[in-house]
């Protein structure tokens, strides 16, 4: 993590966290069951999730978990990631940040590989 940069946590859709935390929904796709208007986030970046191609691949397998945070890793780096991911490092660097994911398993998701690509660089 940068020096003097705030807090990068992870969480689920509708966790509650501590004032002042900027919230920023890090799927591609709109969570089921939850409205546009009463959405618990702050800002959605749909555009640093993993592409379409690369989350049905993953599917959320075990087995090919190490080689999608690689690929998910290298995305984070093209011309379709790199305007997101400036815009969220400019949201951090103003305020503590939730990486918020309507995923069960958030360890076995793009959230941890996010965090870990935003904290290295």
């Amino acid at each position: 993590m940068p020096d003097g940069w705030p807090d990068l946590l992870m969480g689920r859709v509708g966790e509650a966290v501590a004032p002042g935390v900027h919230r920023v929904l890090v799927d591609r796709l709109w969570p089921r069951g939850v409205s546009k208007a009463a959405a618990p986030w702050d800002t959605w970046l749909k555009d640093v999730a993993p592409s379409t191609a690369l989350r049905t691949w993953y599917a959320h397998d075990p087995a090919r978990w190490g080689e999608f945070a690689e690929r998910y890793r290298q995305e984070l780096t093209d011309e379709g990631h790199r305007a997101a991911v400036v815009q969220l490092r400019a949201i951090w660097r103003r305020h503590p940040v939730m990486l918020v994911t309507a995923t069960r398993n958030i360890d076995g998701s793009q959230v941890p590989v996010l965090q870990a690509f935003l904290q290295d660089s």
